[in-house]
């Protein structure tokens, strides 16, 4: 049995609301975390995030480092880079940890081959803003999901809903495939635990909630910055699964694509149900980008949905007769 040296890591943007729970779900771990960095991001609050964290420091243990605004990814990125523990977990400034998430995420690495363990994740509860708790072991009601991850066709086909804040990372994993990728906003996460899939490390999952998650109406994958993320991240997994005609393996057209198409038809659906004309838009074409690459037929009736929903009579009929249009295009993502 090994031992460990945790480090726990927490991005820290204008979030002074929050950062204090945040850090104390750290230092109340059964398991105590080894070092704890927080990284301000630039932050435009007069250092009121950043004033807490300093002054937390004075009773405990917490390191406060500065860098220029980059992004959730990046300031993962070099808060790991000046850590010292083979294993990162990390936390977002407004979620928390329960007191044994540290020990039980530690304990796959414990018992596991660390050559061959890449992370080790868990089940969380969402809250909302305001702390209210909404579900509990939320990933339990969402469909299709595999846990832990076998299969990359279900990797690219949907989501992963690995939440760094719900994991562990082993250091020489995340070293060896370049740490996150801070192009992305929101979808540095799942590129991230798709190429350690990719380079042949494995995964533990466990069962129940360890990680207090929560969910505001600006972390949506409606908004406008992760519209452009997502399309980002469409065009890195087209060129990194081109369909290969030959092995009858068409990762684009069958599992890239309607993964895609579906999250941008619900993005129109949601646009329209709040008569929003400026997301409308950005969905729609959204929906020509992505579904480019599905079969002619699929293409064109999916086409045929969003380009209808840009009519105002049809948004009117849309709005009276919620989700009834976007059901019926839902079943020509799969057929």
């Amino acid at each position: 049995m090994q031992s460990n040296r945790i480090s726990a890591i927490i991005p820290l943007y204008n979030g002074a609301a929050y950062i204090k729970e945040a850090l104390r779900s750290v230092l109340d771990q059964e398991r105590p975390a080894d070092e704890i960095i927080v990284v301000d991001d630039g932050s435009t609050d007069n250092e009121a995030g950043a004033d807490i964290v300093r002054e937390m420091a004075k009773s405990f243990p917490i390191t406060l480092l500065t860098k220029q605004n980059g992004g959730q990814g990046s300031s993962r990125n070099y808060g790991i880079a000046h850590s010292s523990g083979n294993l990162i977990a990390l936390l977002d400034q407004d979620d928390a940890w329960y007191p044994h998430h540290l020990r039980e995420l530690e304990r796959p690495f414990l018992d596991y081959n660390s050559r061959t363990l890449g992370w080790a994740y868990s089940n969380l509860d969402e809250m909302r803003a305001d702390g209210i708790m909404l579900n509990h072991s939320v990933l339990d009601l969402i469909p299709n999901l595999e846990h832990p991850k076998k299969s990359l066709f279900r990797c690219i086909s949907n989501d992963l809903f690995i939440l760094p804040g719900a994991s562990i990372i082993s250091r020489e994993a995340f070293e060896s495939v370049g740490g996150f990728d801070e192009q992305f906003v929101g979808y540095e996460d799942d590129d991230l635990f798709l190429r350690l899939f990719m380079a042949g490390y494995r995964n533990v999952y466990i069962d129940e909630p360890l990680t207090k998650w929560r969910m505001h109406a600006a972390s949506t994958s409606f908004t406008e910055k992760m519209a452009a993320s997502r399309a980002r991240y469409f065009s890195k997994l087209i060129k990194t699964f081109p369909d290969e005609v030959e092995t009858m393996r068409f990762y684009t057209r069958d599992y890239i694509a309607p993964r895609f198409v579906k999250t941008a038809l619900k993005g129109l659906a949601l646009a329209v149900a709040r008569n929003d004309r400026a997301r409308t838009k950005q969905s729609y074409q959204e929906i020509l980008l992505y579904s480019q690459v599905l079969g002619t037929s699929k293409r064109w009736r999916i086409r045929l949905v969003a380009f209808l929903l840009t009519f105002r009579p049809v948004q009117m009929l849309y709005r009276a007769t919620p989700k009834v249009m976007i059901n019926k295009a839902m079943p020509f993502l799969r057929t």
